[in-house]
């Protein structure tokens, strides 16, 4: 009996990894219109409607039918399953996970508290686990273990997506909204935190690195992930030649992934993250 781990469509990961997982979509909406994330609408299709449209998308979580059918297929298979999910603060994808979960003894559904590449860095260190044999219950346990270490920086074009999404207050949105200013964000055990704002891309990119370091570091041990959203990836170019000093000599590749539709909605184009798993 082998483990699956069983992911949903907002945890991004590397192109080179995804087929390892199994993955349950969420929906976005463009007025009438409903798209599968991932499956009828694809990441770059999504961001050249998002700059079409005048009208800003909706998301709606994943169902427990659409879990139960992954579940379903494991059984079936004579296997156990881990579940990561985004956060249960930004989404009911997690309670759907568990409501579906509660027919079957060999399914471990875990709340990443983080979202995006965030989430994505531990389905990554959950293959890790797999391949060094844990069982489905140790490897569960070991990613709510690991969760607490995820350090996930974004530097936004803008707050305006989220605020209309209602992801975060008014008087965070105005703290980040003056000309020309691109705020910084973290997510802290499932909520979102304006940790700094910064004028133009150049300075942004230096604040990236500042966070970075004040927290204490990057396990170069453990996986990294770069994410950006939008048409173009180049903001995230320009911050990974501002921030070479950290990785070079450090790292052999720095994967990167465009942000899946779902989270682009509430964070809009022109993002640059990253995520890590800070020192001990």
């Amino acid at each position: 009996m082998s483990v699956q781990i069983i992911v949903d469509s907002t945890v991004d990961m590397p192109e080179r990894i995804k087929d390892r997982f199994r993955i349950v979509p969420l929906t976005v909406h463009f007025g009438d219109e409903e798209f599968v994330d991932g499956v009828t609408i694809d990441k770059q299709r999504f961001y050249e409607r998002l700059v079409e449209s005048d009208q800003l998308p909706t998301t709606s979580q994943a169902t427990p039918a659409a879990f139960d059918k992954e579940y379903a297929a494991v059984r079936a298979a004579g296997d156990s399953a881990v579940v990561l999910t985004i956060a249960s603060d930004f989404s009911g994808t997690y309670q759907s996970a568990c409501i579906a979960a509660a027919e079957y003894d060999n399914i471990f559904v875990v709340d990443s508290r983080s979202a995006a590449i965030g989430a994505g860095i531990l389905a990554e260190y959950a293959l890790q686990c797999v391949e060094q044999g844990m069982d489905a219950r140790a490897i569960a346990e070991a990613l709510v273990e690991k969760r607490g270490k995820i350090c996930l920086v974004a530097l936004l074009d803008t707050l305006e997506y989220l605020k209309k999404g209602g992801r975060i207050s008014k008087t965070v949105a105005f703290a980040g909204g003056l000309l020309n200013i691109k705020p910084v964000i973290t997510v802290v055990d499932g909520e979102i935190q304006l940790i700094g704002k910064a004028r133009g891309s150049k300075q942004g990119n230096n604040l990236l690195v500042q966070k970075i370091h004040e927290s204490g570091g990057i396990d170069f041990d453990e996986p990294i992930l770069l994410g950006y959203s939008g048409l173009s990836d180049t903001y995230l170019k320009k911050y990974v030649e501002d921030s070479r000093d950290i990785w070079q000599g450090r790292v052999e590749m720095l994967d990167s992934t465009l942000i899946c539709s779902v989270i682009g909605t509430h964070t809009g184009p022109g993002v640059v993250a990253v995520a890590f798993f800070k020192k001990d």
